[in-house]
C-alpha cells in the first residue's frame, strides 16, 4: 500500500510553511460538534468531557476503570487525538449523574452532563471544531499568514484531498496491515506484527518485549511489556496459556482494537485509490459514484457533463471505497482508475464476510472536503512567533490532511 509520505498534492505549485505543531497541549484544540443534544430524559447520561493528552481510547478505559463498569459499555461518538487538548461527549448508561459529574480522572475533566434515550456510537458526530498554532515557522509569521491564506483559497475552491491521516495507521504505520492478516484470518503473522517485529520498533520501551516474543519466550516478553498496554498484555497471556495458540491469541484482542485495525485497512486502500484520482478530485467522471454532501446519499454517475456544475458548487464529489460486503463498485472510466487496485487486493467470499464481522461492512467516502468558518492569523506569545488557523471540518475528516497541504509534509 502507498506511503503517507507518497500522497500528491493538490496545491503543489503554491508553497509551503512548516513548522511544528502541538509544541504544547494547548497549540492543538478539538470540540466536537454532536450530531444531537441529550434531551434532558433517559436512562443514558451523557458526559462532555475535556482530556488533555490522551486517546480517546485510554481516556475511555481510564473512566471505566475510576466509575468500576466495563469499557464497552461507555459509548463515544468520535475518537479524538491524543496529543491535543479535546472536549467529546462520553455516555453511560445507569450511572449516577453525581458520581459521574465527581470523576476524579488525571488528565480528564468532566464540563456538563445531560441525559439521552440511547447509547452514544461512533458516527454520532456533526462536525470538529479546530484551533490550532503553528510554531518554528520556516517563513517570518506574517508572511506564513499570506502562502497559507493562497493555499486555503484553492483548498475552499476545489476542495482538500480527503485522505486518512497518518494517526489512522497507529505510532508504527502498520495499523492497516494488521488489519489486512485480521481480514485474511493470518493469526500468524498477525501476532508477530502486533508483539515482535522489533527491528521496526522506535520506542525503547518495546524493543526487549518484542525481542522476547520473536525468540518465543512470551512470559518474558509479557513481564515487559508496559501494563498500560492491555491488548498486548491479554495476547501474550493467552500465548502462555495456551503454549503459543496464535489463533486464541488473536481471539483476545479486545474487538474495539480489531475494528480499529480493519478499518485502517479499509483507510490505507481509499488512500491509495484517491491518491490515483489526484489531482481531479473535483471531476465527475462516466460511471462514478457521486455523494450529496447534505445527506451523504451515492448515486451513479451515466452524465458527467450534466453533474459536474454540481460538483464545482460542492453540492456533490466523487468517492472512493471503504472495501467491505457493501461497497459499489464503479464502472466505465472511473471503474478503470479505482477497480485494478481493488482487484489486487484478491479478497474471497471469506474475507469479505469477516470484514463484516469485524464491524466494518463497507461503503463510499468522498474523495475531498470543504473547510469551513476558516480563520487564518499570525501572532506572538511567550513562545515565539506562531500561525493560528481555525476552522470547522465535517466528521471523519482529518485536521493533519489540510495542513499537510500547507506544509507539504507530515508535521512534526
Amino acid at each position: 500500500m502507498i506511503n503517507n509520505l507518497e500522497l500528491p498534492f493538490i496545491t503543489g505549485d503554491l508553497g509551503c510553511v512548516t513548522g511544528v505543531i502541538k509544541q504544547r497541549p494547548e497549540d492543538f484544540c478539538v470540540e466536537e460538534v454532536p450530531l444531537y443534544e441529550p434531551c434532558g430524559k433517559g436512562t443514558h447520561v451523557y458526559a462532555f468531557i475535556e482530556k488533555q493528552q490522551l486517546s480517546t481510547h485510554d481516556a475511555v478505559a481510564r473512566i471505566a476503570a475510576a466509575l468500576g463498569v466495563r469499557r464497552v459499555d461507555i459509548g463515544y461518538a468520535g475518537r479524538k487525538d491524543a496529543q491535543a487538548i479535546t472536549r467529546q461527549w462520553i455516555s453511560i448508561e445507569h450511572i449516577d449523574p453525581d458520581k459521574l459529574m465527581a470523576l476524579d480522572c488525571p488528565q480528564i475533566k468532566v464540563l456538563k452532563i445531560g441525559r439521552h434515550g440511547n447509547k452514544l456510537r461512533v458516527g454520532h458526530l456533526s462536525a470538529n471544531k479546530f484551533m490550532i498554532r503553528m510554531r518554528n515557522l520556516s517563513v517570518p509569521a506574517r508572511q506564513a499568514e499570506q502562502i497559507t491564506q493562497a493555499i486555503m483559497d484553492v483548498l475552499i475552491r476545489r476542495g482538500v484531498p480527503n485522505y486518512f491521516g497518518p494517526q489512522r495507521f497507529g505510532g508504527r504505520s502498520d495499523s492497516g496491515r494488521l488489519g489486512e492478516m485480521l481480514i485474511k484470518n493470518d493469526t500468524t503473522e498477525f501476532c508477530r506484527l502486533f508483539l515482535g517485529d522489533a527491528d521496526n520498533e522506535t520506542d525503547k520501551r518495546f524493543i526487549e518485549a518484542r525481542r522476547f516474543y520473536e525468540q518465543g519466550n512470551y512470559e518474558q516478553a509479557l513481564e515487559c511489556w508496559p501494563k498500560a498496554f492491555h491488548d498486548h498484555r491479554r495476547m501474550l497471556k493467552e500465548l502462555v496459556r495456551t503454549k503459543g495458540n496464535f489463533k486464541r491469541a488473536s481471539r483476545a484482542l479486545d474487538d474495539a482494537m480489531k475494528n480499529l485495525l480493519v478499518s485502517a485497512w479499509q483507510s490505507a486502500l481509499f488512500n491509495e485509490v484517491l491518491a490515483a484520482r489526484m489531482p481531479r478530485i473535483d471531476t465527475i467522471l462516466l460511471g462514478d459514484m457521486a455523494m450529496k454532501h447534505d445527506n451523504g446519499a451515492c448515486f451513479h454517475v451515466e452524465q458527467p457533463d450534466v453533474e459536474q456544475p454540481r460538483c464545482q458548487s460542492f453540492e456533490i464529489s466523487p468517492t472512493g471505497p471503504l472495501l467491505g460486503m457493501r461497497t459499489t463498485r464503479l464502472t466505465d472510466a472511473a471503474g478503470e482508475i479505482e477497480n485494478p487496485i481493488l482487484d489486487r487486493e484478491a479478497l474471497t467470499e471469506d474475507d469479505l464476510r469477516r470484514i463484516k464481522n469485524f464491524g466494518a461492512r463497507g461503503g463510499r467516502r468522498a474523495l475531498r472536503f470543504l473547510p469551513r468558518d476558516v480563520h487564518i492569523a499570525s501572532g506572538a506569545d511567550n513562545r515565539g512567533d506562531y500561525l493560528e488557523l481555525a476552522f470547522e471540518l465535517d466528521s471523519g475528516c482529518y485536521a493533519t490532511t489540510l495542513l499537510r497541504e500547507i506544509t507539504k509534509t507530515d508535521i512534526a
